[in-house]
């Protein structure tokens, strides 16, 4: 169902084209002012707009909505007699426009014209930047869609971006989309995982270290920073990293000037650095556990990767896209999964988001004995919500219905560290690896859930 944003001063022209788009099984939203309009441009897939309005123009907000999502089209509805200002409109990124009076079939046509052209650019887009990653991109739900456009646009622009969200969620992902699509797509693309290093050897790791710079360096090694020469630095969970090379992490965004330990030389640096976190940097600062000037540094620009959970639309695709896979790399040919199996992992909580989700396929497809992956084999499947009785709840009965959400997710989420703290012998490091999380946050779960 398509998403049409409706802007016009006059409500007489509002409510005809709402009751005539809503008849043929669109979804309307309406706003009197292009101001109004701006905040409800994230979910539309067409606008139609008004020329003459109070405040903002529809000129105006053309190149609003172009500055903001280029693939998003825009007809305009123009008076008689404004029709050169309406071509000028249109050679300016309006999609087409209409003069009133206007007919209503001539108006739906246009609409689903502009629709299947909305199709076609977003696909065009995604196929080319799945042609540069080499994977496909799986999302259609509308928090996706957003956050693939505004990587889209931040792309382009050579300036340091904060990727925020839990752990999961597919923060690198998205850094190695920003790479993609940006000038730097020919030059390296560098990871740096700040939690995986000894606080006393990052910042040799990150800036590089003469020899002989510390006991153990028996020879010079170049950094991260200068690996990263003319591409992107990726910084994943840029929070744990010590405050002392914190400060010199800043030096090296603002100045692009490095020093490699033992060494007293500075060696410039053209490097784009994307940092990603599942913490709240901007709470740490201020807090004063996080410099606040590198806080601001790094986050010129934020993205935040929705949880899985708000965009459970999409699941049912990501398994498909995750079976396929297995299913080659295992050998197993095509693999489908029943649709029970498709409502359990779709109603799930998934507190590891899509690390755990994939997880889940991969290990159905490791077992699996025939072409299909079944509810019944998933046999650490979180327990399903307690059903509460609509008589219940109306007349505000306060019997016991059961554990709430979140004792749920933490019960889930305690039993999956329990699982693979037995799996790698109470070795805490390689269970936050394996995990996907930092040995700090792990050590915070053990104490919160008490295990040891």
């Amino acid at each position: 169902m398509s998403s049409i944003l409706l802007v016009d001063d006059e409500p007489g022209v509002l409510f005809t084209l709402q009751e005539v788009l809503v008849d043929r099984g669109h979804t309307v939203v309406t706003a009197r002012s292009g101001a109004e309009a701006l905040p409800k441009l994230d979910d539309a897939d067409v606008v139609l707009t008004d020329l003459q309005m109070p405040g903002m123009s529809g000129l105006e907000l053309i190149a609003a909505i172009a500055a903001r999502d280029a693939s998003l089209p825009v007809i305009l509805l123009t008076a008689h007699g404004s029709e050169r200002i309406a071509v000028a409109a249109v050679k300016a990124g309006a999609y087409d426009y209409l003069t009133k009076p206007f007919d209503i079939d001539e108006v739906a046509v246009v609409i689903e014209r502009a629709l299947e052209a909305r199709q076609l650019r977003v696909a065009n887009r995604r196929l080319a930047i799945e042609h540069t990653m080499g994977r496909r991109i799986v999302g259609d739900s509308p928090v996706m869609r957003r956050l693939l456009d505004a990587t889209a646009r931040v792309a382009a622009r050579d300036v340091t971006v904060l990727v925020r969200g839990e752990t999961g969620t597919g923060k690198e992902f998205v850094a190695q989309l920003l790479h993609a699509q940006s000038k730097r797509a020919a030059g390296p693309l560098v990871r740096f995982n700040c939690a995986a290093i000894p606080a006393e050897l990052a910042e040799a790791e990150l800036f590089g270290h003469t020899r002989g710079a510390f006991t153990g360096a028996t020879s010079a090694r170049a950094g991260f920073f200068a690996e990263a020469h003319g591409g992107t630095l990726v910084l994943d969970e840029v929070g744990e990293l010590p405050l002392g090379v914190q400060a010199k992490l800043l030096r090296a965004l603002q100045e692009g000037e490095i020093q490699p330990v033992g060494s007293g030389k500075v060696d410039k640096v053209d490097v784009r650095v994307v940092a990603s976190t599942n913490r709240d940097l901007a709470a740490e600062a201020r807090a004063g556990t996080f410099r606040e000037d590198l806080y601001y540094r790094l986050a010129v620009v934020e993205l935040v990767v929705p949880p899985l959970r708000d965009r459970r639309g999409d699941i049912p695709a990501l398994a498909a896209e995750m079976a396929r896979r297995y299913g080659e790399k295992f050998g197993t040919g095509a693999l489908s999964l029943e649709p029970a199996l498709l409502d359990a992992l779709t109603a799930a909580p998934w507190p590891g988001n899509v690390r755990q989700l994939e997880n889940v396929i991969a290990r159905l497809a490791a077992l699996v004995t025939g072409t299909t992956l079944h509810l019944a084999d998933w046999t650490d499947q979180p327990p399903p919500a307690p059903e509460v009785p609509p008589e219940e709840v109306d007349r505000g009965d306060t019997t016991e219905l059961g554990p709430t959400l979140k004792e749920q997710v933490e019960a889930f989420e305690r039993g999956v560290i329990a699982r693979m703290l037995a799996a790698t012998g109470g070795n805490q490091s390689e269970a936050a690896r394996r995990l996907g999380t930092s040995r700090v946050t792990l050590v915070d779960k053990l104490k919160k859930y008490g295990l040891r």
